[in-house]
């Protein structure tokens, strides 16, 4: 079972190909592309409209390769009977052998778009960078029918998936080759993303998401001989006078996540406690005992008792996550954890990111993680809907929730709390964050779907409730795959 999918860069993809085409003959390359293009139209066709022979599908072509993809795969869907239509926004250097083999197949050059049931967008490839031209852009904003875009949506970066103008919003994109950055940190762009493989022969990946198999058959569970010590003894430090409600998400997520033990120490213990009797609640952290990981920071406070536990807490040789007020500390004294040598896992969301390091994380997201877990050794997982987690020496990891449920008040929390407990049960930071990602992730699909056709706004109470059954599924998929 594969463990992990991989994203590559433009740069990557290129010379790939140029290998590629030192093995096939000319032209195969894309011939297999457009096949697998025209492949995924015909079936977009037959589940839209009911058939495929007598469709009418309009392709927007620029200049290059991806146009010419695009102008091959039309001749195809032509022999199927298809009514195929290009429009032009560059003709004279529009793919020549494309274009003829369109023609050939009876299809038509128009100015204008037409009444299609479907549009290809095959305006830019990989080499494009920037906003669709005013032309491009004109088009795309007219448009009311479904877009299948080859390779990727034109208008978003490939490498960093920024979107700087006008762009195209595919409902579905056909990933030539290789899947690339833009597939996994778009994807609302994207819309579901079919790989057509060409036969490259790629690198290990610098950006990669963890299969949900993979999470599922490796999510610690107790075996024979284990007992409540051996599976993992978690340490929260987090919730205050002002934000009991931290400390009991925090708490909870931990407990849900299958660690063998919970300890909570601070002043939220009453709460805690009410909540959850399994936990063993103290306020202060020296007496809370033997924990295998630490949490701190989610609704801790920054006066001087909150400083004063995080440095106590970051002065042991245990993997800790730091997350929310410990953030805004560590701003402050980033010295506090670039000399440990444990595993220390930082969680901020774009505004603690800039609080971190006194900027902005700017539209390369993969670069600005990488660039602070290099530069303060440690493990860093940057929120979002496709969620980064970067160690020093790695690839960078991924997930991409699939929608934006888990924006809500407290979810943060209830993260912070999943990969404490995975920390404590020994799994690697990198694979912990990522791994907790997606699990938070698939709790708040979970929660938002529960009784509604197409999901309902959620809370963080709801989503922890979901997490349990976020687990489970996973599991049960790796037991399918397997």
């Amino acid at each position: 079972m594969s463990t992990q999918r991989g994203y590559f860069t433009a740069d990557e993809v290129r010379a790939a190909e140029a290998e590629l085409f030192t093995r096939v003959p000319d032209g195969v390359p894309m011939q297999r592309a457009a096949y697998g293009l025209a492949k995924v139209v015909a079936g977009e066709l037959r589940a839209r409209t009911g058939g495929v022979a007598g469709r009418a599908v309009t392709l927007l072509v620029g200049s290059g390769d991806n146009g010419g993809d695009a102008l091959w795969a039309g001749s195809m869907l032509r022999r199927r009977g298809v009514e195929v239509a290009a429009v032009l926004l560059n003709p004279a250097r529009a793919h020549t052998k494309g274009l003829a083999a369109l023609r050939k197949a009876g299809g038509r050059v128009r100015a204008d778009i037409g009444s299609p049931d479907l549009v290809v967008d095959g305006i830019v490839g990989i080499s494009g960078r920037g906003a669709l031209r005013p032309d491009a852009a004109e088009l795309v904003a007219g448009l009311r029918v479904p877009i299948v875009a080859a390779d990727l949506p034109s208008g978003v970066d490939p490498d960093t998936g920024a979107v700087t103008g006008p762009a195209v919003r595919a409902d579905v994109t056909v990933a030539f080759g290789a899947y690339k950055p833009v597939h996994v940190l778009a994807a609302p762009y994207c819309g579901r993303t079919e790989l057509v493989p060409i036969g490259l022969r790629l690198p290990g990946p610098n950006l990669a998401a963890l299969e949900p198999g993979s999470i599922g058959a490796d999510w610690p569970i107790p075996a024979a001989a284990d007992d409540k010590y051996t599976q993992g003894v978690t340490g929260i430090c987090a919730g205050s006078a002002s934000y009991p409600g931290a400390a009991v998400l925090c708490t909870g997520a931990a407990v849900a996540a299958t660690s063998g033990m919970v300890r909570y120490a601070g002043t939220g213990a009453a709460d805690v406690l009410a909540r959850f009797p399994e936990v063993i609640a103290t306020q202060q952290v020296s007496e809370v005992g033997r924990v295998q990981s630490w949490v701190f920071g989610p609704g801790a406070g920054t006066d001087a008792d909150a400083r004063n536990r995080l440095v106590e807490i970051l002065a042991t040789e245990l993997p800790v996550v730091v997350d929310a007020d410990g953030l805004t500390m560590l701003a402050a004294e980033p010295e506090l954890v670039r000399a440990r040598t444990a595993p220390t896992v930082l969680t901020p969301h774009a505004g603690e990111f800039a609080r971190l390091t006194g900027h902005e994380v700017g539209p390369d997201r993969v670069g600005a993680v990488r660039s602070l877990a290099d530069d303060w050794q440690v493990t860093v997982l940057l929120k979002g809907r496709a969620t980064l987690v970067a160690t020093p020496g790695a690839p960078v990891l991924v997930n991409e929730a699939g929608a934006s449920w888990a924006a809500t008040a407290g979810a943060g929390d209830v993260l912070s709390g999943i990969l404490g407990a995975l920390l404590a049960a020994g799994r690697d930071p990198a694979w912990s964050a990522a791994a907790a990602a997606r699990v938070h992730a698939l709790a708040a699909n979970l929660a938002a779907q529960e009784g509604h056709s197409v999901g309902a706004p959620i809370s963080a109470t709801p989503l922890l409730e979901h997490l349990r059954p976020a687990i489970g599924t996973l599991r049960a998929f790796a037991d399918r795959v397997v």
